[in-house]
């Protein structure tokens, strides 16, 4: 028996037409889906494009950026503004490494060759932010672009990064305590310390047994902080749990920060920073960074003691040279000026020969309109800086020494005296002002003027003190209101440095509650390299009641002390990729006022 379909010519047609549009869709889905997959392959290959020449285009500031902190801590903002038309010129290229021959780079928005670098906001003194938020000082804004693009590149891509940077410039006056070594603090009664502590080193921190220490503000360290005694020490024997508070942000130290160096052009070592305080050769440029750095080619008074002479002449700032200042009439220098004192100094175990500064008299010689130092300063009314170097060969056991005087007043520019020759202070000093005595209140530094002293190191005799008694002098409440840059006799195995609470040195008995008031800022750059006697041998002294604290007037730039040192840091500000044809030069678009407007891709 034969058997027939039962589907109709018509149906066949209609299945076979309908297995066709299947056909059909299925090979149009397909064709979607490989070029949805080509798509998206090749916008997966543009994306990876375009942020690897970001890359790339970071690269190039970076390697600018690196320049110019390099250029900046070592030599100052003037070299860095100087040296613009060569961080321009910097680019990656094959010498780093083959692979940035696969770039080009283009400094927007005209695509010249190289990078587009500016200075979009000259020095100005600013708060900061950042690590050193809170402090004050002078920053100028860098501006560092780059285009990159990919030799070769399917797409015509461009990237472009803007980074910009401040150069910035700290009052080194503007911490309570900065050490460029190993700072130790010990105290042996309870202590507080205001105002901000760095250490371009370790920093150890033992107070006596239940002795309080207190820091009210950040305290940082390149190096580690220690909540113990500098190993060595054989003054302190360390005990668990020591007393020690740290109400700064964020509410204990940091460690392995950068270290906070001065321009000088060379590394920052204790010997590099002492040669701030010493005659410089003459081979030397005074417009070299060491130059002018140095307290010889900052002051507006040098004087010179040698053995058989004594001159004193004005700055060398104005026109390179020195006028000597003849020892005649009204403006003889007898009249603040002497070298034959001495007293014995029971630290050193020395006689002290010394060169005798008499800061009244040096200020009723140097304000008046006739003085001879009047065309001798650069926009200045008074002499505020005075450099002393007693040069002469002292007997056998007997050391030099410059001494300060009758310092309840200061000319009323403020003043600075710098020496390579240890100091010492005797009696108020920047206590007086208008003819009201402020000597006997921490904080009443309102009416003091800007002051700081240096030397290999800094000795206080207070207002009691007698040269011809000094085994037996007992020492009277005395105040000082400066900041003080000097040495110190580093802790070996065989004694303690003294710490901060002894920086500055004393040699009287300062007992029964007899006060040592200081308003300032203390900085320790290297190790004294004339007054090395050891710290409290032989019981030479007796410790005040210390009342301490930062002079807050430091963060006022027009109250710094005159010459104030600089430290140098560079801080990142903002980062952004930008459209490759934006101009770095639109400081009213793209402000550093106003980075929360830049359109950061």
């Amino acid at each position: 028996m034969k058997t027939h379909s039962s589907q109709s010519p018509g149906r066949q047609a209609y299945i076979l037409v309908l297995t066709l549009v299947f056909l059909g869709l299925s090979v149009l889905f397909l064709a979607c889906a490989l070029s949805w997959s080509s798509q998206n392959t090749r916008n997966t290959d543009r994306g990876n494009e375009y942020y690897t020449s970001s890359a790339a285009a970071e690269a190039a500031t970076e390697k600018v950026l690196i320049r110019i902190d390099r250029d900046y801590v070592l030599s100052g903002e003037g070299a860095t503004f100087n040296n613009m038309p060569s961080y321009r010129a910097t680019i990656p290229t094959n010498t780093d490494d083959p692979y940035w021959g696969n770039y080009t780079f283009t400094a927007p928005p005209n695509g010249v060759a190289g990078l587009a670098v500016s200075r979009i906001a000259p020095y100005q003194f600013v708060i900061l932010s950042g690590q050193y938020a809170g402090l004050f000082g002078n920053r100028a804004t860098y501006r560092i672009a780059a285009n990159a693009q990919l030799n070769g590149s399917r797409y015509g891509l461009k990237s472009s990064v803007w980074q910009d940077v401040g150069v910035e410039a700290i009052p080194i006056f503007q911490f309570a305590i900065f050490y460029n070594m190993d700072l130790e603090i010990e105290p042996g009664q309870p202590m507080l310390v205001t105002g901000r502590v760095h250490s371009n080193s370790n920093i150890y921190t033992m107070p006596g047994s239940g002795i309080s220490l207190t820091f009210s503000n950040d305290v940082t360290a390149s190096g580690a902080v220690y909540p113990r005694s500098m190993p060595g020490d054989p003054s302190h024997t360390p005990y668990a749990n020591p007393n020690i508070t740290y109400d700064g942000n964020p509410g204990q130290p940091s460690a392995s920060n950068s270290t906070l160096n001065l321009p000088i052009g060379t590394n920052n070592s204790p010997s590099n920073i002492y040669a701030l305080l010493q005659i410089p050769p003459a081979s030397e440029l005074n417009t070299s960074p060491m130059g002018t750095n140095r307290f010889y080619n900052k002051a507006d008074v040098i004087i010179l003691v040698s053995n058989n002479s004594v001159t004193v002449t004005s700055g060398v700032g104005v026109d390179n040279r020195a006028t000597i200042i003849t020892n005649a009439g009204p403006a003889a220098w007898t009249n603040f000026l002497t070298t034959n004192a001495t007293f014995y100094n029971g630290r050193e175990q020395k006689t002290i020969l010394t060169t005798e500064f008499d800061v009244g008299k040096f200020r009723a010689w140097a304000e008046p309109s006739t003085n001879v130092l009047k065309g001798r300063m650069m926009n200045k009314t008074t002499a505020d800086i005075v450099y002393i170097a007693d040069m002469r060969t002292p007997p056998a056991g007997d050391e030099v020494g410059v001494r300060l005087v009758n310092g309840s007043q200061l000319p009323n520019n403020g003043l600075t005296v710098a020496s390579p020759d240890p100091v010492y202070i005797k009696g108020d000093y920047n206590t007086t002002t208008n003819g009201i005595n402020y000597s006997t209140n921490v904080n009443t530094t309102a009416y003091t003027y800007p002051a700081s002293v240096l030397g290999d190191a800094i000795t206080i005799l207070s207002k009691a003190w007698n040269d011809a008694n000094p085994n037996n002098s007992t020492a009277a409440t005395t105040t000082i209101n400066a900041a003080f840059l000097s040495g110190i006799v580093p802790t070996t195995t065989n004694s303690y440095s003294g710490g901060v609470e002894n920086f500055p040195r004393f040699l009287e008995n300062w007992g029964n509650g007899v006060t040592f008031w200081y308003n300032g800022s203390m900085v320790v750059m290297f190790n004294s390299e004339i007054a090395k006697g050891l710290w409290n041998t032989g019981g030479y002294y007796t410790p005040p009641t210390r009342r301490w604290a930062f002079d807050t007037n430091f963060y006022d730039e027009s109250k710094l002390p005159p010459g104030t040192p600089q430290i140098l840091i560079m801080e990142r500000l903002h980062w952004a990729i930008m459209p490759p044809n934006a101009d770095p030069g639109d400081t009213s678009t793209f402000s550093p006022t106003n980075y929360a407007a830049w359109p950061i891709l």
